[in-house]
């Protein structure tokens, strides 16, 4: 979740400088700026250490520059400075202008990484600090869902997610349950980057939001709320209460456990048996090396040892704010969220046609996908009749598109992201790790009265659909100069454009929505948004393959993706595979230059 923090506010400095520290008199004026501010006594030793040691560079991390939105939020490292202060100034802002102060605003206590201890910088806590001048809700629990059941003007979700333990994030939503975007995004980060210096009290007072009359906590509502209406997405109870399956869940060291298993007590099993060393939270993730279950089989050691002692076919991870979900199946088979996404997929249509037999027409029905994410799904919906659209990557796209669809009538069955985010049914216009967790064991447990496993049952959608093999990955390259060269390379490839052919497949198309370039549309004009903020560029070659090269929206990676989708019963797959691995491999060794560009490769 998150975003690394961008240079694009400028911070004017107020206040005249000592004898230069940095050797940067701006960096200087601004470091004293905030040392006229700070009255907490930990974070301005933090800075004067700093300022002691003369570390220009982690200064200038802290003072020159403002946190912007990606594409979930705002993500950055736990400390003194600028950015988590004018941020939540900057963020309430346009809130009450744009509500009129009509409807509460939520904010919450979510997954807080305590690396740093000064009280007075915990963001959940500095965030219900700078709230507390408008009507304050706080509570524990805050998402898309809670936003939608009071009302509210909007809310913020305090988590870094997967990210790595020294960061923190800052992840909110608008008054539709979906996460932030434009143009409301755009609002707040002008009001963030016209925010100068932070409320005195709302920041330096401790125990301003314990004190507030407006401070409640519905955690015990919102669940039992919650809990209730996912009860829609429950099909087979009376096969859950029998099932002879067994499952395993980690919490991954997060909030997930408790919510996973009550809903396994709503639709029907017994609790799932949790990884004991990581059921519990713990902002140092102490028994992982990154708290990231996209990771598959290096960070599921643990899961898949204890499935194997108890007997459990079934392993369920859920990262440590619970919006995401990892699955694995015996013989541990670690499934990709491609995979994952056409299993629920079909499971979602298929329940559909049993509780709307024929003549029910699904041509209202939506699916929802990225667009660097497979195109199973609309596959599935030129055969099966319902209506399918890509996104932006990130799930505001998502939820935003789902608002609209909502609004004009239609109904969204199921929606995902390549990276283990699926929202099965439209409770949330977000991702959840929770509810797709109850429905891959409800779906694994009808599947075992027919003798089937979850692979069974992905091969033969594929035999229906034809196979849609897919390789995603990723390169680390923290150096933004570096990356902007490569993608300007790319677009400058040859002869002053975008490359013709890859691996000996002529390009028959390219869209780069960094510039708006889709050569597909008549008028060259992409139809997706233009993000100039970030890199992506899309190729589809000749033999069908669509690969896609994009910069990371929460994290220092160029992410790369390349799909074959092939027609029913047209090829072997083992010939597919070996002919995207070759082309994967061809395109980032051409396009990226891992060894010349001093990429990191992913971890095993």
């Amino acid at each position: 979740m998150g975003d690394e923090p961008a240079m694009n506010g400028d911070l004017n400095a107020n206040v005249k400088t000592r004898c230069s520290a940095t050797g940067d008199p701006v960096l200087d004026q601004r470091t004293d700026q905030w040392l006229s501010w700070d009255k907490n006594p930990q974070t301005r030793g933090q800075v004067e250490v700093l300022l002691e040691q003369g570390s220009s560079e982690e200064l200038r991390r802290r003072f020159s520059s403002r946190m912007a939105f990606g594409t979930a939020g705002l993500r950055a490292p736990m400390g003194a400075g600028f950015s988590p202060t004018l941020t939540c100034r900057g963020f309430c802002r346009p809130t009450l202008t744009y509500r009129g102060f009509c409807r509460p605003t939520l904010t919450c206590r979510g997954f807080c990484r305590p690396t740093l201890t000064c009280r007075g910088f915990c963001r959940p806590t500095l965030t219900c600090r700078v709230f507390c001048r408008p009507t304050l809700m706080y509570g524990v629990l805050c998402n898309a869902y809670s936003v939608k059941k009071f009302g509210a003007a909007a809310g913020v979700m305090i988590t870094a997610s997967h990210n790595p333990k020294e960061d923190n994030g800052y992840k909110v939503y608008w008054c539709t349950g979906a996460q932030i975007s434009s143009p409301h995004d755009k609002e707040v980060l002008r009001c963030i980057e016209e925010s100068e210096e932070p409320w005195s009290d709302a920041c330096w007072d401790a125990g301003l939001a314990d004190r507030s009359p407006l401070k409640t906590d519905p955690l015990v509502e919102v669940t039992s709320s919650y809990m209730e209406e996912l009860k829609d997405l429950c099909f087979h109870r009376e096969l859950n209460l029998c099932s002879p399956l067994r499952f395993v869940h980690s919490a991954f060291h997060g909030v997930g456990h408790r919510y996973v298993q009550q809903a396994f007590s709503v639709f029907g099993f017994p609790p799932p048996i949790s990884v004991p060393e990581q059921r519990d939270p713990d902002p140092n993730f102490s028994s992982l090396r990154c708290p990231n279950p996209e990771e598959g089989h290096s960070v599921l050691e643990l899961s898949l040892r204890l499935a194997e002692s108890v007997s459990a076919r079934i392993v369920l991870a859920t990262d440590p704010d619970a919006d995401r979900l990892a699955v694995a199946e015996s013989d541990w088979k670690v499934f990709t969220g491609n995979e994952l996404a056409a299993l629920l997929g079909w499971w979602m249509l298929f329940n559909w046609r049993e509780r709307n037999p024929p003549p029910a027409d699904p041509s209202s029905l939506y699916m929802l996908a990225t667009c660097v994410s497979s195109r199973i799904l609309r596959t599935m919906a030129k055969q099966e009749g319902f209506r399918f659209e890509e996104t932006l990557p990130g799930f505001k796209w998502i939820g935003k598109r789902m608002v609209e669809l909502s609004d004009a009538g239609h109904q969204v069955l199921f929606a995902f992201e390549e990276s283990i985010g699926f929202l099965c049914g439209a409770m949330v216009p977000d991702k959840d790790g929770v509810s797709a967790a109850v429905v891959v064991a409800e779906m694994s447990s009808y599947l075992q009265t027919k003798q089937l496993s979850l692979t069974q049952q992905l091969h033969s959608i594929y035999q229906r659909y034809g196979f849609h093999v897919s390789r995603t990955s990723y390169l680390l390259c923290d150096h933004a100069p570096t990356v902007l060269r490569i993608f300007s390379r790319i677009r400058s490839y040859e002869d002053g454009s975008y490359p013709r052919s890859c691996a000996g497949h002529r390009v028959v198309c390219v869209r780069d929505v960094t510039v708006g370039y889709d050569s597909s549309q008549p008028d060259h004009r992409c139809t997706l948004p233009v993000t100039k903020s970030s890199q992506m560029i899309s190729f589809t070659l000749a033999n069908g393959i669509r690969a896609t090269l994009r910069t990371s929206g929460t994290e220092p990676k160029i992410k790369y993706y390349s799909e074959f989708c092939a027609e029913p019963g047209e090829r072997e797959v083992s010939g597919l595979e070996a002919e995207l691995e070759e082309v994967t491999r061809v395109l980032v060794a051409e396009l990226l230059e891992p060894e010349k560009n001093l990429l990191i490769g992913r971890l095993a």
